[in-house]
């Protein structure tokens, strides 16, 4: 399968059936972030792996109604960033923590579609209950949550894209010189 099809294959998955994660899958998800790019090499990501419902369940605690108890995923992968580590930009003193962590979330996402799991980035979440409840110091930022598991019901169409999202002249954007 090319890229753009595993792209529009994966969707938001809210509902899981509950089996475990092989071992091996979750090894493949956890290098997809290993390998994934950051801003001057820093690798800030830092990855809290929780798999068993009582650390699932500190994780509801910090995301309210729209991610009740992370919709039940065998496997709940919360994203970090160092900032110790964290690369910055030159020209206006921005961390690019925030983009770094994204891209690890993103390449973990696209790998468990590649596996035949789903997922759901879940980015409604109290950051400090996560700190709290997991004991993270001070210079960690929890910043993604990604809800892995086997998919309970029918896969979202891969061609829905045709009907839900912008259309290619809506997004592009071009500046005459």
């Amino acid at each position: 399968m090319d890229f753009l099809e595993l792209a529009k294959k994966r969707y938001s998955a809210r509902k899981y059936n509950g089996e475990k994660i092989e071992a091996e899958k979750l090894a493949k998800i956890l290098e997809a972030a290993r390998v994934a790019p950051s801003g001057g090499n820093k690798q800030p990501v830092k990855l809290l792996v929780l798999q068993n419902a009582e650390s699932i369940e500190k994780v509801a605690k910090a995301t309210d109604t729209y991610a009740p108890a992370v919709f039940h995923a065998p496997l709940v992968i919360i994203a970090c960033g160092d900032r110790n580590t964290a690369g910055v930009l030159p020209f206006n003193n921005k961390s690019v923590i925030d983009i770094d962590v994204s891209i690890a979330t993103d390449h973990m996402m696209m790998e468990a579609t590649s596996l035949g799991l789903g997922s759901v980035w879940i980015g409604a979440f109290d950051p400090v209950v996560i700190g709290h409840e997991f004991n993270l110091p001070d210079y960690i930022e929890p910043i993604n949550i990604l809800a892995v598991g086997y998919i309970a019901g029918e896969p979202a169409s891969p061609n829905r894209h045709e009907n839900t999202r912008k259309t290619m002249s809506e997004i592009l954007f071009f500046v005459e010189e």
